[in-house]
């Protein structure tokens, strides 16, 4: 077996204190979502997943374990049960940004941009500074073909974070569909300096666009 880094033992150790204090405490929902909180870190999911089921079964307004739960989900791949753990959450806070954006993700991810711009617009209603919502938008908005609505979102998360790189990339995409391609290489540099990866295919284009 393997032996831990220090990392991972310091990991099992906190593990090991918050599965006693569950055991003590079985009653205690923030100490279980603390415990599925170091789990997923840990990497050991589905206790993660047992841990969060284990704090709605005591409390079914817990909002944040419908969060947790649904990033779960999402990056299994189960959207179904990750749209549904955000609609959950939204049950009980209406107006949280946060699973506006994620249902945002899961319809993107689907590939129905229009009902996932609607979600992010919802998350900026109520948090107008989330920056990944706009980032969001600019990238659902060039799957729409909409290059102007793009460009304004990436601007608007550049605005709020200029040192955010992905905004810039999606704003240099944005301004290469429009043509702009000084402008677009003026942006993807700024990404590559804030050391966001850039596609080199992405790159190579907008050089060779800039060549003719």
């Amino acid at each position: 077996m393997p032996k831990q880094t220090a990392k991972q033992e310091e990991l099992t150790k906190i593990i090991s204190e918050l599965e006693k204090k569950c055991a003590e405490m079985p009653n205690n929902v923030p100490a279980h979502h603390h415990l599925a909180l170091v789990y997923r870190k840990a990497g050991r999911t589905d206790d993660a997943v047992r841990a969060l089921e284990k704090c709605l079964e005591l409390d079914d307004q817990a909002v944040e374990a419908y969060i947790n739960l649904g990033a779960i989900y999402f990056e299994q791949g189960t959207l179904d049960q990750a749209l549904k753990a955000n609609q959950n959450a939204l049950r009980i806070r209406p107006e949280m940004a946060q699973a506006h954006n994620n249902i945002g993700l899961i319809k993107q991810r689907l590939g129905d941009p229009a009902p996932a711009i609607a979600a992010y617009e919802q998350a900026i209603r109520y948090d107008p500074k989330m920056i990944n919502a706009w980032v969001n938008i600019a990238s659902c908005q060039i799957m729409a073909g909409d290059f102007e609505l793009a460009a304004k979102a990436a601007r608007e998360a550049i605005k709020i974070d200029p040192t955010f790189g992905m905004a810039y990339n999606n704003l240099a995409v944005t301004l290469y569909y429009q043509e702009q391609y000084p402008e677009a290489k003026k942006a993807l540099t700024t990404a590559q300096e804030l050391n966001y990866s850039v596609d080199p295919r992405f790159l190579q284009a907008i050089d060779h666009a800039l060549s003719l």
